[in-house]
């Protein structure tokens, strides 16, 4: 019961991060339709924006403290908001009017582009970072088996809860998501009552972009060390969580995103530790057949 519990906390830190990268695919989807496949790659560059950062603060003299979560967070955020906001103008923006496979395509491209370009700049080898917030507490113990809780792996769930609260709130309550929403309706219509889709669409990006780059800074923190292809897999399974809470819904991706995570800790856990994307990936495609809309996606009602 112990490692049961022990693997739950885990599944759930991983899922938490699994579902901060979710997010940003499903408001761009929830607006222009469009998968947008280089955000995996902004991930990643959060990441190493983390290692750039903590080394420039330890010359300073600043050590790793919960200090400098806040002040890596403050300088890596804007960094993948500027990046959301050119993938959105150079490789969504021109082909807005196109058929729709030439923007997938387009950001196919532009993620392999982000990712050579961050191994050319950095090097292919794993980027090492020191330890930021040790230790934690122990839960419970039996048997002389300890269920240990790191304090990063509680700061990564409140946090990402927080966001999500928050998100939903701003989509629900504020102009920015009525706008938000009206694009995702009928962008003619919202354009034609004076919403400016253009800069809807690009502070959503932008938004989706800096929640990605939350993500990798604690990706960074948590295992200690990225890695130029990082943003690939982390990509594809936070897409596939979208998928599987219900892409287009903000409280699904999370959802998505806690399952896949505590579907990989229990298979890593109870079986063979090579096959547990298989496995995650297997609940997709049962998920696709009997739920194609996800679990909390609704069905698109096209008006005639």
């Amino acid at each position: 019961m112990e490692y049961f519990l022990q693997q739950a906390i885990n599944g759930l830190t991983l899922g938490a991060i699994y579902g901060l990268i979710a997010i940003g695919y499903t408001m761009v989807y929830g607006i222009i339709g469009m998968i947008n496949f280089a955000h995996g790659e902004v991930f990643m560059i959060g990441s190493f924006l983390t290692v750039i950062f903590i080394t420039v603060l330890g010359s300073l003299g600043i050590h790793p403290t919960f200090t400098i979560i806040a002040l890596v967070l403050l300088l890596v955020i804007p960094f993948t908001g500027v990046w959301g906001w050119s993938i959105e103008r150079a490789a969504y923006r021109p082909l807005r009017g196109s058929f729709r496979l030439a923007p997938l395509i387009s950001a196919i491209g532009m993620s392999i582009f982000l990712q050579n370009l961050v191994q050319f700049l950095q090097g292919a080898r794993n980027k090492p970072i020191p330890v930021v917030v040790p230790g934690g507490f122990t839960l419970v113990e039996s048997d002389g088996f300890p269920v240990q809780v790191r304090w990063l792996q509680i700061v990564i769930v409140v946090m990402t809860v927080a966001l999500m609260i928050g998100l939903t709130t701003l989509i629900h309550r504020t102009r920015f998501g009525r706008a938000q929403r009206a694009c995702e309706q009928d962008m003619k219509m919202a354009m034609l009552l004076g919403i400016d889709v253009n800069r809807t669409i690009s502070a959503t990006f932008v938004l989706g972009a800096g929640l990605a780059g939350i993500a990798g800074v604690m990706v960074a923190y948590y295992y200690n060390v990225v890695n130029f292809y990082d943003g690939f897999l982390a990509g594809l399974k936070a897409f596939t969580a979208a998928v599987l809470g219900g892409i287009g819904s903000v409280p699904g991706a999370m959802l998505g995103g806690l399952l896949l995570g505590l579907i990989e800790a229990m298979w890593s856990a109870y079986f063979s530790i090579e096959y547990k994307d298989f496995a995650a990936f297997s609940i997709l495609v049962l998920v696709l057949i009997f739920r194609p809309t996800g679990i909390l996606g609704r069905p698109e009602i096209e008006k005639v």
